[in-house]
């Protein structure tokens, strides 16, 4: 069984992409390789476009309403979507993509990128993509938690909210 490229890896590879935006193009390359896309060496012109999906991403991960959210979506995905068809491009089986053969590096990111969040806001609801609630961390995360309630990028981040909330409230009781 193939299961679908456009789901959860590559809403975090979004993520991860947004958060520290690559160099260069060799940089991008090499972080979508390591998250498992196969994928043509990037060229400049990809870089640009991905940099403009990665804007326009972002765009989503922070709209205050969901239909706002589907509207911004909905927008990215005119851009990037083809009909969907079965390919074979790697040789490790037959699986559903929902972009035409042999486009550039920079059209596959923005198709997965868009089709990816699509699958995820729609199959995990459309609350489950956010920045950290820890107000100077500006880092975004897509919630894959079985509840549905993540609030933090990282482990590290909710200590440290914990931490503020506890020594505030330490210091209302001591005043």
């Amino acid at each position: 069984m193939h299961l679908n490229p456009y789901g959860e890896d590559v809403v975090n590879l979004a993520a991860d992409l947004a958060n520290r935006r690559p160099g260069d193009p060799a940089e991008l390359t090499a972080r979508c390789r390591a998250a498992g896309l196969a994928l043509d060496d990037a060229t400049p012109a990809d870089l640009v476009r991905t940099m403009a999906a990665l804007d326009a991403w972002e765009k989503i991960v922070d709209a205050d309403a969901e239909h706002d959210r589907a509207a911004l979506l909905n927008e990215m995905l005119a851009t990037a979507s083809a009909h969907p068809r079965l390919t074979n491009h790697t040789g490790t089986g037959w699986h559903v993509h929902y972009r035409d053969d042999h486009q550039p590096a920079g059209a596959v990111l923005h198709t997965l990128i868009a089709v990816g969040t699509a699958f995820h806001l729609s199959g995990r609801g459309m609350h489950r993509l956010h920045r950290c609630a820890v107000t100077e961390c500006l880092t975004i995360f897509a919630d894959t938690s079985r509840t549905g309630r993540q609030r933090y990028c990282s482990q590290r981040c909710a200590n440290r909210d914990a931490v503020r909330r506890h020594r505030a409230q330490a210091a209302k009781t001591a005043g």
